[in-house]
């Protein structure tokens, strides 16, 4: 049997795996920490291409992802597909809407927007909710007779070891285990709120002024923030105060959230992403930097990975 191995346990590692294990290989996942420590743990991980280069490219991985969660719709595996409320402007890049099945997306009636919105499309998009789908991904790579080994690899000569397929799916990481100084953090604060009723939106019209709500089976969740080469992992109550304040601008209650829990993660941001085979350890293919864009291409880029490498 062929074999690989897969460094790191979030949404790419792990859906890059099971593609994998699907067309026949052993895999082993070598990460250094468990798919519950990474970002992907973290996020909103609603279908939407945010901050991911190239563009066209992009589009390609979030349709194969679209029909993935499409087939992948259960009680109990985090996945449902909702409206989601899109603003945009003139300068607003909308051409992922055209990977939309046909019927699952329209422009906004103006007794549909919220205050201050102008124009929005109204989308059916997936969403994921993190904490049941990665246990669930997780389960089905073990029950493929998948292993698992708790280890940070810190060269590109160390990973090359590890198998003659090699995919480094090692997201914010790559930064230096790859010397890849294009890879920076793009950081994220969100807020966990008990449920609100209000529709799901997402405003990403204003660079620096990220602003969304999504909301979960038990909970949603309102964000948040886009900072560029920022590696702060702590809970700013500034941000907390930013967040508040773009959500009421759409609120017209007015009434404040219950907040659960506040987070922070650090999306892996890169002018483009970078899927190729390694220069020097041609054995070793390169899956990251997807910016804000994970669970939204993670499906089409493994897809995609293992076409290539079957091909």
């Amino acid at each position: 049997m062929k074999s690989a191995t897969v460094i790191g346990s979030g949404i790419i590692g792990l859906t890059t795996a099971l593609k994998l294990q699907e067309a026949g290989y052993a895999v082993t996942i070598v990460a250094k920490e468990k798919f519950y420590e990474t970002l992907s743990s973290k996020v909103g991980a609603i279908w939407f291409p945010f901050q991911i280069e190239p563009l066209h490219k992009a589009h390609q991985w979030a349709a194969l992802s679209y029909s993935e969660y499409e087939k992948d719709q259960t009680n109990d595996n985090g996945v449902s597909f909702i409206p989601f409320t899109t603003v945009y402007n003139t300068q607003s890049n909308t051409n992922w809407i055209s990977v939309l099945p046909s019927g699952s997306v329209r422009i906004a009636k103006s007794d549909e927007l919220l205050n201050e919105m102008t124009q929005a499309h109204i989308s059916t998009v997936p969403l994921v909710e993190p904490l049941h789908y990665l246990p669930y991904l997780f389960k089905r790579f073990k029950s493929n007779n998948g292993t698992f080994i708790k280890q940070q690899i810190y060269t590109l000569e160390e990973a090359s070891n590890l198998n003659n397929l090699v995919i480094n799916c090692s997201g914010l990481g790559a930064r230096k285990l790859c010397n890849d100084n294009d890879l920076k953090p793009m950081r994220g604060q969100i807020l966990r709120c008990a449920p609100i009723n209000l529709p799901s939106y997402a405003d990403s019209t204003t660079k620096g002024a990220l602003t969304y709500l999504i909301n979960r089976t038990n909970d949603c969740i309102i964000g948040g923030t886009d900072y560029e080469n920022d590696w702060n992992l702590k809970v700013d109550p500034t941000d907390t105060k930013l967040i508040l304040n773009r959500f009421s601008k759409f609120n017209s209650t007015k009434n404040q959230p219950e907040i659960l829990e506040e987070v922070v993660g650090l999306r892996p941001k890169r002018p483009s992403v970078r899927f190729e085979l390694d220069k020097t350890y041609q054995n070793i293919f390169h899956n990251y930097g997807h910016g804000g864009a994970g669970f939204t291409v993670a499906w089409g880029c493994a897809i995609e990975l293992v076409k290539l490498q079957c091909s």
